[in-house]
């Protein structure tokens, strides 16, 4: 080794720079900003979303479908043919329909009657045989009593019609148009030879149909009453149901005041007839008619029942046994009558009828009329208790829809 030479020393190595570590103090500092700050975005509320509505797309228009001419004709035509079917059944079955109607409206007016029982703690069953009962007893005195008077003056109507007729003939003038047209001679024969029942009836055949159909609707007019006035509150229940729940107290109001119109008006007819009758009797006893005084009373309430004629009716009908039993007679008769009429008129009919049936009088004339000519008499009689129901429905239902509107 050389003095030249140094000894060389030992590299050192190179030691590596470390990264400089931040205080502890301000890393903690840091970590507590970023919790905060977490924290605080965390408790924020987050932004509701806005549902914007969207309209529902437009469907698209369905495409038509074209039917033949042949189907829509045929079509058509069937559902014609349905119609005018229906048509011709409800023509065929009319006369059992108005039977229908008829007997609801004998139920409602013989109800009052029922419950007069019933509110005695009568069972309804026992209180309908009752009236049902007495219903029948007085129909039959009244045929028991009519019907030999009738058969009485028919008898002795064809045997002194002849000598009648002669003595009609014995008047100068009329014995001159005797002579020349055979007027009594025409009768006689018309009377004997049996033409009379050929040409109102039909002959015997269809005499003997009139009196079947008379005996079948007073049969089915019968039997359909005492059905009706038995079941009489469960069909007023069954027509309460018909009605939508929210309207049923509605409904059964104005059902009510219709079933109490209808009741109210026969039973007053029931009252208005019974005081006719019996006026009628007891006038027939006084004048001299005492022997047909119960028939003809019957005759007399038969005829009431009916609107605006019946009355003038019963005058005719009972001043013509009172013209064949003595002038005097029929003229005494055709008086009382007449101020009978004036009394029913003005007393009577308006003190009974003004609580149950609020018609104006034009339009009962009309309601009987307009009955009458489509239903007979049958439509005579319910016309009015109709016409009342719907100028209660009116009242009630459309007028005040039509202030409201």
């Amino acid at each position: 080794m050389t003095d030249s030479e140094e000894p060389s020393l030992p590299e050192e190595e190179t030691p590596t720079r470390k990264p400089k570590q931040r205080p502890r103090i301000r890393g903690a500092a840091s970590a507590l900003g970023s919790a905060a700050k977490r924290a605080g975005a965390f408790l924020q509320p987050t932004p509701r979303e806005v549902l914007i509505p969207v309209p529902p797309a437009e469907p698209l228009p369905a495409e038509q479908k074209q039917r033949s001419p042949f189907v829509v004709g045929f079509l058509g035509a069937a559902g014609v043919l349905v119609a005018l079917a229906l048509a011709q059944a409800i023509l065929t079955v009319q006369s059992v329909l108005i039977l229908v109607v008829l007997a609801m409206f004998l139920a409602l007016g013989l109800n009052p009657a029922v419950e007069f029982f019933t509110r005695r703690r009568v069972p309804r069953g026992f209180a309908v045989t009752i009236v049902t009962l007495l219903a029948l007893a007085v129909i039959a005195l009244g045929l028991t009593a009519l019907v030999p008077v009738m058969t009485e003056q028919a008898t002795r109507l064809s045997r002194n019609l002849p000598g009648l007729l002669q003595n009609l003939a014995q008047h100068p003038q009329l014995r001159e148009f005797e002579e020349r047209y055979k007027i009594v001679e025409k009768i006689e024969g018309f009377l004997g030879s049996g033409d009379l029942i050929n040409n109102l009836f039909g002959g015997l055949l269809g005499a003997g149909k009139i009196v079947a159909n008379m005996v079948f609707s007073l049969i089915v007019t019968l039997v359909l009453t005492i059905y009706f006035l038995a079941s009489l509150p469960a069909i007023k229940d069954t027509i309460y149901a018909l009605a939508p729940a929210s309207r049923r107290p509605r409904a059964r109001y104005l059902a009510d005041e219709i079933f109490r119109g209808v009741s109210g008006y026969i039973t007053g007819m029931f009252v208005i007839v019974s005081v006719a009758s019996v006026c009628a009797f007891i006038f027939m006893n006084f004048a001299g008619l005492g022997s047909y005084s119960l028939a003809l009373a019957f005759v007399v309430a038969l005829f009431c029942f009916i609107p605006l004629v019946g009355s003038s009716l019963a005058m005719v009908s009972v001043a013509l046994v009172g013209f064949a039993v003595e002038p005097t007679i029929g003229i005494a008769t055709i008086i009382y009558f007449l101020i009978y009429q004036q009394f029913d008129a003005y007393v009577l009919y308006p003190n009974v009828m003004k609580r149950t049936v609020k018609v104006p009088g034009a339009l009962v004339v009309l309601s009987a009329i307009i009955g009458g000519m489509l239903f007979g008499v049958i439509g005579a009689v319910i016309a009015i208790p109709t016409t009342a129901a719907v100028l209660l429905l009116y009242r009630e239902m459309v007028r005040p829809a039509l202030d409201a509107s």
